[in-house]
């Protein structure tokens, strides 16, 4: 079994400075959080922009069986997506006792996608759309958990109930490996192709706003931001 990139789950708590922040989403109950949130308004903004990433993506650790002439095609890994996610929340985001639903493929021994973001009490289905056996497993404190393996056409589900970062893999493939970035709240967005991202509904008030990417490796770009009422506000990253 690979071992747990346990480094990687830790740099993400440094980096982004989500747990020993005190005004951070992970690990601080809602009410504490809704007493530092700032004041929700009827009439909600928008936060838009790009994240640029210029941090060349690591290589694959196995050969793209396509290229051995093993008719084999993969999915191009989305590594350069990032996410984009206020440091505190107002109160209204923690009131929702929906349960949702969420699913991460296993497709061309790839998790697609490669950066899943879910809100806390989000159930993730793991379906196998692959010709061979897979065993999906966490060794993450955020949620720990091992599927076991089964075959193409059957699927498992773990629920996500703690905010953190799960880091996922599978045992009989080493080369694959996911994200899963569960809030406590649901102001965030996960780039797309062109880097761009939209957070809709937030409330007027002043925040924090922070990235997040798998290849950072000094301290998470924040920047503060003021949203009015029904207000857009512009907010562009770059992660060197």
């Amino acid at each position: 079994m690979r071992a747990l990139a346990g480094s990687a789950a830790i740099a993400f708590f440094a980096v982004s400075g989500v747990l020993p922040r005190p005004a951070a989403s992970f690990g601080l109950p809602a009410s504490v959080l809704s007493r530092l949130a700032p004041r929700a308004s009827p009439l909600a903004g928008a936060i838009v922009g790009r994240v640029d990433v210029r941090v060349a993506p690591s290589a694959d650790v196995r050969p793209d069986p396509a290229a051995l002439g093993m008719g084999n095609t993969r999915d191009a890994l989305d590594r350069r997506r990032s996410v984009v996610y206020l440091e505190s929340a107002p109160r209204a985001a923690f009131e929702s006792g929906d349960r949702r639903h969420a699913r991460m493929d296993q497709r061309n021994e790839r998790f697609v996608p490669h950066i899943l973001a879910v809100t806390t009490g989000t159930s993730v289905d793991f379906p196998n759309d692959d010709k061979t056996y897979h065993n999906v497993f966490s060794l993450s404190k955020a949620r720990e958990f091992n599927l076991g393996r089964y075959a193409v056409g059957h699927s498992e589900s773990v629920l996500f109930d703690q905010p953190g970062i799960v880091r996922v893999f599978c045992e009989i493939h080493s080369h694959m490996s996911a994200f899963i970035l569960v809030f406590a709240h649901r102001y965030f967005a996960v780039t797309g192709d062109d880097g761009r991202y939209q957070i809709d509904g937030v409330p007027a008030g002043t925040y924090t706003l922070m990235v997040w990417n798998e290849a950072m490796r000094g301290d998470a770009p924040r920047r503060a931001i003021t949203v009015g009422d029904a207000a857009r506000v512009d907010a562009d990253f770059t992660i060197r």
